[in-house]
């Protein structure tokens, strides 16, 4: 990895020491020069037109997202971002009065949100899964947890704070072994992690582009398998997910784009596709070494400095690490660090309630950081939030 080529190729590198990867990284300029030329062309010549002269290359975006997760071109959908597709997989089960859903301790608000909703409406149970002594999603636990009632099992894969990776690949081992669904939640880990559908074992998963796979903001993909689609009816469809033959009935489409809408960003589709080509190219093997080695080294060094306290755990970490400050909000860190053009973000506890509530944790600071940052820049950081520990 020629990390001076990455950054040659990333100008933001150059204005600003971007550790809030897990919120939006720092575009390649082949990314931005694809959603800027096809924009361009939807200006001269119409998008609708464009789209056509196009088509060619808007299709080859779901062979190359198979390619990159392990999956095949119609089990990919493509859509706004990783909640869109979260949201169209999870409301697309058919749940009925006494089933279960389990998850995990470190689910994101969202997904979590959704659960509540849906228990509004059918008597459903929503059972959280304990985690083990290294602090991710025990497999153990699940072991037991599992019967008949089962419906779905839901798993946030890297959560939003805490370092933490779960053991999706277990997890799926026993879903395999039940009549159950089992969703993944992947917007932090698919551009990172090496995802493998299949080694997962999952039915669906739900991805962004503008995490670490470092495509435009608004675009996101569903996975759903190829045998599972038949099963899940959408929650909406309209004239792209379905045709209209009678007036009294339709046919849906039979693969994962029946859980798309016919209106897309196409200019961000382009932008994502060169995304997933650019992190091919490089390797993911690759880029998951180079990305822990970078966030082992952060969090040793600022665990060393006086008055900071870091809040990772899980046996297997990834890119985001989370501290905290003595007596310094985590909201005036990040304000202090971005006026030395530091980048990060925070994490409150109403994003992942249970698992900060467990913790007694309130807000947390977050830097992610990934393959194009560097040890010097891991150094600057260090020394900036010690200057801030001083304040």
């Amino acid at each position: 990895m020629n990390i001076n080529t990455l950054r040659d190729d990333t100008p933001g590198t150059k204005n600003v020491i971007h550790f809030n990867n897990a919120g939006a990284s720092l575009m390649p300029r082949v990314v931005t020069k694809n959603v800027i030329n096809y924009l361009s062309k939807e200006s001269q010549y119409g998008g609708y037109e464009t789209a056509d002269k196009n088509r060619k290359s808007i299709e080859q975006t779901y062979s190359t997202i198979g390619k990159f997760i392990n999956a095949y071109p119609d089990e990919i959908a493509l859509l706004e971002n990783a909640t869109a597709a979260w949201n169209m997989a999870f409301f697309s089960i058919y749940f009925s009065d006494g089933d279960r859903i389990l998850t995990s301790k470190s689910e994101y608000a969202s997904n979590y949100l959704s659960y509540l909703r849906l228990k509004e409406k059918v008597d459903i149970q929503i059972e959280v899964i304990p985690n083990d002594e290294h602090g991710q999603t025990s497999v153990t636990s699940l072991k037991k947890m599992m019967d008949k009632n089962v419906k779905l099992i839901s798993i946030t894969h890297i959560p939003t704070n805490s370092g933490l990776v779960n053991p999706v690949e277990k997890i799926g081992d026993i879903a395999q072994k039940y009549d159950c669904s089992y969703l993944v939640d992947a917007c932090q880990s698919v551009g990172q992690y090496p995802v493998d559908v299949k080694k997962i074992g999952c039915d669906m998963l739900s991805a962004t582009g503008r995490k670490y796979l470092r495509g435009p903001r608004g675009t996101g993909f569903l996975y759903v398998k190829r045998d599972q689609i038949e099963n899940l009816l959408p929650p909406f469809i309209d004239l792209h997910a379905a045709k209209w033959t009678s007036e009294q009935e339709y046919k849906i489409r039979n693969d994962a784009r029946r859980f798309e809408n016919w209106e897309m960003n196409y200019a961000g589709i382009m932008g994502l596709q060169k995304a997933v080509e650019y992190a091919n190219d490089i390797g993911i093997n690759t880029i998951w070494k180079r990305v822990t080695k970078l966030a082992e080294k952060l969090r040793w060094q600022l665990a060393e400095l006086p008055g900071v306290t870091v809040h990772d755990i899980g046996e297997i970490k990834g890119g985001i690490i989370t501290f905290t400050v003595d007596s310094i909000s985590a909201q005036e860190v990040k304000k202090n660090l971005s006026k030395k053009g530091i980048n990060v973000s925070t994490s409150s506890k109403n994003s992942t309630l249970l698992d900060m509530q467990e913790r007694n944790l309130s807000n947390l600071v977050r830097a992610s950081v990934h393959y194009y940052n560097t040890e010097s820049e891991i150094e600057q950081f260090c020394n900036a939030v010690k200057n801030v520990t001083k304040q």
